[in-house]
């Protein structure tokens, strides 16, 4: 299974805010020997959210949604998903439980009433409406809960909310994939040398260790070393070591010989 990120918000895009749930993500899946296939980021487009959840419903994708599941003109998330998937949406019963307490919490706290007819707490009813089928996802937060449906998991934009709530999904439905394919890559500096006189190398590498994949990324001496290309191989540990080796091969059949080995990084999923 392929994991994806929808992120969402028209403060994204703008720069009004600084996303950081695409790292924070990259980091919980690598913690767990998984990693992110695909990420994309939209704004307050239900038109766009639409066409791309019926995209990745279509797929056999674990993705997360971050964003655009409250009850506001700007937040489409809930109804896109529901678009996507020719479902309605309705009050979830649990859902509709915990915002109720959230009321009576708030309540207590000298903020608004509890009383669930209140039209602000009619209102707030409105972050529970799923689509048919979906499931809670707890919100340790503040109780309001997101939602799962079809391996799609809708949580807040607050990373205070989203993180936990991500942890508590991957911990509760995808175990079993926890570690199951260890990955490893290794890479050299490879300095003084085009891309173009090593492309060819590459294209024979992939050809020849199909469960690796070849990466180049060229610098122009930004982070204080001369312009290269951090050449290397990732994928499992056995054949990334023998890739690299016939890359390492490789480069000196082609009189390259300035070249600085990396520290091999750590095997993910081991």
């Amino acid at each position: 299974m392929k994991f994806g990120l929808i992120i969402i918000g028209d403060e994204i895009l703008s720069g009004k805010r600084l996303d950081k749930h695409f790292g924070k993500v990259v980091e919980m899946l690598s913690a767990r020997g998984l990693h992110l296939s695909w990420a994309e980021i939209l704004g307050d487009d239900r038109a766009r959210l639409v066409d791309l959840l019926r995209r990745s419903f279509a797929s056999n994708d674990v993705v997360f949604s971050c964003g655009g599941i409250g009850a506001t003109p700007d937040d489409h998330t809930r109804q896109a998903a529901g678009a996507a998937l020719g479902l309605p949406l309705a009050l979830h019963p649990e859902a509709a439980v915990l915002i109720a307490e959230r009321c009576a919490e708030m309540a207590a706290a000298g903020r608004g009433v509890a009383d669930m007819n209140a039209p602000e707490n009619q209102h707030r009813l409105h972050m529970g409406e799923f689509p048919v089928g979906a499931e809670i996802i707890p919100n340790p937060f503040n109780r309001i809960p997101g939602f799962s449906i079809r391996d799609h998991h809708f949580v807040p934009g607050f990373p205070v909310m989203a993180w936990p709530m991500i942890e508590g999904v991957l911990e509760a439905r995808y175990r079993h994939l926890f570690h199951h394919e260890p990955r490893t890559e290794r890479s050299a500096l490879v300095y003084q040398t085009p891309e173009s006189k090593v492309t060819p190398l590459m294209e024979a590498l992939e050809a020849e260790f199909t469960a690796t994949r070849v990466f180049s990324l060229p610098s122009v001496g930004e982070d204080g070393k001369r312009a290269h290309i951090e050449l290397g191989v990732k994928g499992p540990p056995q054949e990334v070591e023998l890739a690299f080796a016939r890359l390492l091969t490789g480069l000196a059949e082609l009189g390259v010989d300035d070249l600085e080995i990396l520290t091999p990084a750590p095997v993910n999923g081991s």
